[in-house]
């Protein structure tokens, strides 16, 4: 490297800087650092750095936002930019962005320098290839008259550029640790595969490959041990496959393997071959020996299947039953169905939930949350319900409970769109039939703790109040724990803005998870609503009625409401409200229906 060579360094928190710039002093290269985005984008477009090493959760303006920007910039598009996350999540949407590469936290002296030194090189060869291009446009115009002299060394000068392009190439469609194909170069040979299977008779299947243990490798001995690894693995499964086979590392301790089918199922016969011959491979790296294994998802490449993301979808959604049912094991497309323990369509969740996003194929309803006391002769009676969301099944002409597609939206990072939806919907209701919400005392609605992460989400929401022109201090948010709240600082940010607008906060099913007593002290809510599973029955489970009594006890220590879910009978009803509990909610009170002006009206008639 050269002192010339100038790396910003780009993290909100000082002390990551600090790691970041001792791992790299010995490279003789020229440090820039950054604590915020709005910092980044100016030294970049003032420096012009080499190399950008950018954190993704920044509290101004997080990574990819930043990333976008630079590339969207003449001077800044073409420099290499290496994620510095902690998030495995945002490792593909890194890519999506513009990102050359991605280096792990914690931190890893050896896996920083690795990925630094690749991309300064690769830089390298692209400014030098530049300076090719503009010599050669210049020698030929130059020698025009001398050509037959010239001839010999612009032959050799050809054969250099040449070299280097080839290089280029091969840098831009293979892995750098296993020389294997990767994640780009897959792409380009499963979408033209899958075209030619439109049109001829071909059959083929895509091998998702996870290592199981594999972290187990990388965090006991060092990423150099878990790169010694890949590469070990890689060569041992290549063994195995014939010239027509395509081999790829998709990234971490995942690869795929693209094969022909001329005859029977040669994707199971080769999933079991691989599985086979892990059972002798053993890894050794200093005194440790580690054995290996591996889950394995099969998918055949069939003309229902349109596009590479469809096909990686299908195979995350197997791997995701394989690793859920039995590590180290063969789930095939049909079989992952079959052995799913939710609906029989779970395994097609991917595409039936951007179907539903696109084809707008979800639906509002509602319920209504009683005040308690009223039973006991309230003077004026107060209403508030609670905004459900529903899937509408048009193949089986049924309506889907969020209890199946929750989870699945959840994990394929499609929770936000819900969300928007609903509170679009919702809002959008309610501007059109304003006197329905002056009956009303308050409306909840559900979300995520995925959502609250993401940057824009709060200013969506009071973008939605200023359009439909409502009264922030009618709705509360509930925000369930069945997502962990992983960023508080984040959540709290979010929780305050909307606070400072007038939104309430509930924390929902409260008691069944290790978290929540801390969420109470650490964020805005001023709502607590009890788990279900411990109100349905605390009529007749002294343990359930006791976890109740204690919440609601607790609750009015702190000066909060209390709602409790599940209300099913009377009796309960009843000793919820001798436990001072405010508000029930549950089929003793309402069975929830579809939200529309004509249920709203007979409801708070």
């Amino acid at each position: 490297m050269s002192s010339a060579t100038r790396i910003l360094l780009v993290d909100d928190t000082p002390e990551n800087l600090d790691v970041l710039s001792g791992i790299l002093e010995d490279l003789d290269c020229q440090l820039i650092v950054a604590t915020s985005g709005e910092r980044a984008l100016e030294l970049a477009a003032r420096r012009l750095p080499d190399l950008i090493l950018l954190d993704v959760m920044m509290p101004d303006m997080n990574g990819f936002e930043v990333c976008t920007r630079l590339k969207a910039e003449l001077a800044t598009t073409e420099i290499p930019i290496i994620f510095v996350t902690a998030r495995a999540d945002d490792i593909s949407q890194g890519f999506r962005v513009g990102g050359a590469d991605y280096i792990t936290k914690p931190i890893n002296a050896d896996e920083v320098r690795s990925r630094v030194r690749h991309q300064l090189e690769r830089q390298m060869m692209l400014a030098e290839l530049k300076s090719f291009n503009r010599e050669l446009e210049g020698k030929v115009r130059e020698r025009t008259a001398e050509l037959t002299i010239a001839n010999r060394q612009l032959r050799e000068e050809i054969n250099e550029r040449r070299y280097m392009q080839d290089r280029l190439n091969y840098l831009a469609t293979h892995d750098f640790v296993t020389r294997l194909h990767n994640r780009n170069a897959l792409e380009a040979h499963v979408s033209e595969l899958l075209a030619r299977i439109q049109v001829q008779d071909i059959s083929a299947s895509f091998l998702l490959i996870d290592i199981d243990r594999f972290r187990l490798v990388n965090e006991s001995c060092g990423c150099i041990a878990g790169d010694e690894l890949l590469r070990q693995f890689s060569d041992s499964i290549a063994g195995l496959l014939t010239r027509n086979d395509f081999f790829a590392r998709l990234g971490g301790d995942r690869f795929a393997v693209v094969t022909y089918c001329d005859e029977g199922d040669k994707g199971l016969a080769l999933a079991q071959s691989i599985l086979k011959h892990l059972e002798q491979f053993n890894f050794q790296w200093e005194d440790r020996q580690f054995k290996l294994a591996a889950s394995i998802a099969t998918v055949p490449l069939t003309r229902i299947m349109v596009s590479y993301d469809q096909v990686m979808l299908a195979a995350d959604e197997v791997i995701f039953v394989a690793k859920r049912e039995a590590r180290g094991g063969i789930f095939s497309y049909e079989e992952a169905a079959k052995r799913s323990n939710l609906h029989k369509d779970n395994i097609n969740w991917a595409s039936r939930l951007v179907d539903a996003v696109h084809n707008q194929l979800f639906r509002a309803w509602f319920q209504m949350i009683e005040f308690l006391p009223a039973s006991a002769g309230s003077a004026k009676p107060q209403y508030r319900l609670e905004v459900l969301m529903r899937l509408w099944d048009a193949a089986h002409q049924r309506m889907i409970s969020p209890g199946e597609f929750i989870g699945p939206a959840e994990r394929l990072h499609l929770i936000p769109e819900l969300d928007k939806w609903i509170v679009g919907y919702t809002l959008n209701l309610f501007a059109q039939h304003p006197q329905l919400l002056e009956r009303l005392d308050m409306v909840s609605i559900n979300l995520s703790a995925i959502s609250i992460r993401e940057p824009q989400f709060a200013q969506f929401i009071i973008n939605s109040f200023t359009t439909y022109n409502l009264p922030a201090h009618k709705f509360c948010f509930e925000i369930t724990e069945t997502q962990a709240i992983v960023n508080l600082d984040s959540a709290r940010q979010f929780m305050q803005t909307l606070r400072e607008l007038g939104c309430h906060f509930a924390l929902d099913d409260f008691g069944s998870g290790f978290a929540s007593y801390a969420y109470l002290h650490q964020l805005a809510f001023d709502k607590i609503k009890i788990d279900g599973i411990f109100v349905r029955d605390m009529d007749t489970d002294p343990a359930h009625y006791a976890m109740v009594k204690s919440i609601a006890e607790m609750a009015t220590s702190l000066g909060k409401e209390v709602i409790a879910e599940f209300v099913e009978t009377a009796e309960v009803a009843a000793q919820l409200h001798k436990l001072g509990v405010s508000w029930g909610q549950g089929y003793h009170h309402h069975r929830p229906e579809a939200m529309n002006y004509q249920a709203l009206d007979k409801c708070l008639s």
